[in-house]
């Protein structure tokens, strides 16, 4: 019998997938992160994230369960790596003018890295992780793909694109071929308690800058042509693409062009100032079809988690991929992911210099 180690966060995504793999006659065991410290001061959170205060409820609850089912479950406190890697991260590339992805980051790094090998150290043994995610992965030709999940609302591969092919190689998605409706109604059938449960919202349900814990820093908002038309209090509070809430009167809508952490400034313009028909993308991986790209080629491309894919061409470069879109596109955002697709399958990524 196959053992199957499911990453259980407490939500209807990760219990159901645990009970589906158990019902197909794997040997199941719960895996769950505790990531949550103490050193964020005066934390108000908005509604449920990944990381925050409730995490304890939801690992008692995620304890009952498992037990409820005869499911062997761990806790593997990954709370100061979680901090020095996405949490620092998270900060870091607000603070140098660029927009961050630490569920990327997170996945890449903790769940799907740090949390397997951490449970193999500590003398857990298993064939394969799952997750919850609606993605799905393929065996084509001796390599393993990712590819989306059959819900384009609610898929996930966006976010799992750094996976590597010996991460994906023992990974499970059992919900990628499901919608977020029929996995609720399968929940529902099953008599879990989670099936109704609202989702996650982001990894941080709270205002960010509590995360960056950076004193008001008073400095200039410009148009590309340098004209100052208004201040600012932290260049952190702004993202590229924003229009609502800077606070300017101006003939036209303005919107966050570019942020110079540098010279402290936020650079604004015209919707016409925010299209572009290139970009330079850094830090590139490659998914399964290939392990390097040797010509441009014709590919959609997701540039922000909830943005829909666009086509355009890829092309190599010394240190990355050159994008050129077929149509001028708005508010790409240094920090962020672009994600290339080939119909379904996750050609590759990097993020947007």
């Amino acid at each position: 019998m196959k053992t199957v180690a499911v990453g259980l966060s407490g939500g209807v995504d990760s219990t159901l997938t645990a009970l589906l793999l158990k019902e197909r006659g794997y040997r199941v065991v719960g895996l769950s992160m505790s990531i949550y410290n103490k050193d964020i001061p005066n934390m108000q959170l908005a509604g449920k994230s990944c990381y925050g205060p409730m995490e304890k409820q939801d690992i008692k609850d995620i304890q009952k369960w498992a037990a409820g089912q005869g499911i062997e479950s761990h806790i593997i406190d990954l709370s100061d790596p979680y901090k020095k890697t996405v949490l620092s991260y998270f900060k870091e590339t607000y603070l140098a003018g660029k927009t961050p992805n630490p569920c990327i980051m997170c996945n890449t790094v903790m769940k799907f890295g740090l949390l397997v090998d951490t449970a193999r150290e500590q003398g857990i043994d298993f064939d394969f992780f799952a997750t919850g995610h609606y993605a799905r992965v393929e065996e084509i030709n001796g390599r393993f793909v990712l590819k989306k999940g059959l819900d384009t609302h609610k898929d996930q591969s966006y976010f799992l694109y750094r996976l590597s092919q010996k991460q994906l190689s023992r990974t499970l998605f059992p919900l990628g071929g499901y919608t977020k409706d029929q996995v609720r109604q399968m929940a529902r059938v099953r008599g879990l308690a989670v099936a109704e449960k609202a989702d996650s919202q982001d990894f941080y349900a709270g205002d960010y800058t509590d995360l960056l814990q950076q004193e008001a820093r008073p400095g200039q908002i410009v148009l590309t042509n340098g004209t100052v038309v208004g201040t600012h209090q932290g260049f952190w509070n702004y993202t590229i693409g924003q229009r609502k809430g800077l606070g300017i009167a101006y003939a036209e809508p303005l919107f966050v062009l570019d942020i110079d952490a540098v010279h402290n400034r936020v650079i604004v313009g015209t919707a016409s100032e925010t299209r572009v028909t290139e970009c330079f993308v850094g830090d590139v991986v490659w998914g399964g079809l290939f392990e390097s790209l040797e010509q441009p080629m014709t590919v959609d491309v997701k540039y922000r988690s909830a943005g829909k894919c666009v086509p355009a061409v890829i092309h190599p470069e010394k240190e990355g991929v050159r994008i050129t879109f077929l149509e001028p596109q708005r508010a790409l955002t240094r920090g962020q992911s672009a994600v290339f697709y080939c119909d379904n399958i996750v050609v590759g990524g990097g993020i947007i210099r």
